[in-house]
């Protein structure tokens, strides 16, 4: 049994957990053993902690494939979950378009995280927005409206309040929120379009949304209107497209682009490839229009293109 005065319940026990292997016991490994002393947390989870050096074997650092035998000091440390932090406010650098009492408009950089998950858990622009603007923390989901992928660069609407927030959900139910992306697909393309295609998680490959028979499909509308045609510094051809979401489902133009053959430049996940100066998918939301919560004015918002995406057009040979 643990001798410990900790509350076993807390996230981070200050004062450690502490085992001793009884005199029978059968050698066993060490992450196998805590597993089997304290349930309540998985495996990887504890084994994260013997990595981290927060488990001592007989007052020395333990190491997770090591074997524990009969008298055996197991000393554990708890340590909180990532996803304890995901609602925490921490320094994280982007951009601040314009602001109301009722709203932020937000430049979002590439290889940012909108919302905390699995696997990013800190760092987001929601701890961010926490930092900044700490009266957010009242906000469900600190007033994030839409989200942008973690490679896509550009424009968000952020809620101060509650009811600013419920405004501007309504709006996108409603398709009156206009969201326009820049990208550089891959390909030809002359004729402006629409895709009508539903949109759900791939069977096959699980990080992966598809519309070639998905899971849990619902309906995506994305117009696009090419607006010129260049080769890429190797040569491939390559086109300028804007794109109008009707609706917004995750990795939408992503999804809709591949769909039609013209995967976006770098969006290998869709079967993009990279070039010179080109690592991430080149997608940009560069304009925002919305209805004031307060007022009921049309707003409309613009975004420079970031340094990356700029730099990436003036190394495309443009057709004249």
């Amino acid at each position: 049994m643990p001798d410990t005065n900790s509350d076993p319940d807390s996230l981070t026990s200050p004062e450690p957990l502490c085992f001793r292997q009884p005199s029978k016991a059968v050698p066993e490994r060490l992450d196998k053993v805590l597993a089997r002393l304290i349930p309540e947390h998985s495996r990887s989870r504890l084994q994260g902690w013997i990595e981290s050096g927060h488990v001592l074997v007989n007052d020395a650092q333990a190491r997770a494939k090591q074997l524990v035998g009969p008298g055996d000091e197991i000393t554990v440390w708890r340590q909180q979950p990532p996803e304890a932090l995901a609602f925490a406010p921490e320094p994280v650098e982007f951009g601040i378009v314009d602001e109301s009492a009722d709203w932020i408009v937000v430049f979002k950089p590439a290889g940012l995280v909108t919302h905390p998950g699995a696997g990013n858990w800190s760092g987001t622009l929601l701890n961010g927005l926490l930092h900044r603007f700490p009266e957010l923390a009242q906000v469900a989901r600190a007033g994030i409206v839409h989200r942008l992928d973690k490679d896509t660069s550009g424009l968000l609407v952020v809620a101060r309040h509650e009811r600013a927030q419920t405004h501007l959900v309504r709006q996108l139910q409603a398709r009156s929120v206009s969201r326009e992306y820049i990208a550089l697909v891959h390909g030809v393309l002359r004729a402006a379009g629409t895709v009508d295609q539903a949109i759900g998680r791939d069977a096959r490959v699980p990080v992966r949304m598809s519309t070639d028979r998905p899971i849990a499909p619902k309906q995506a509308i994305t117009h696009y209107e090419p607006k010129r045609v260049g080769r890429l510094p190797a040569g491939a051809p390559v086109t300028e497209v804007v794109c109008r979401l009707e609706t917004g489902r995750t990795h939408q133009i992503r999804v809709h682009m591949a769909s039609l053959r013209h995967p976006l430049v770098a969006d290998v996940l869709y079967g993009g490839k990279t070039s010179p100066g080109m690592q991430r998918q080149m997608l940009h939301a560069r304009a925002l229009s919305f209805d004031d919560p307060g007022s009921g004015r049309r707003l409309s918002f613009a975004a420079e293109l970031p340094a990356d995406f700029a730099a990436a057009l003036e190394e495309i040979e443009w057709e004249s």
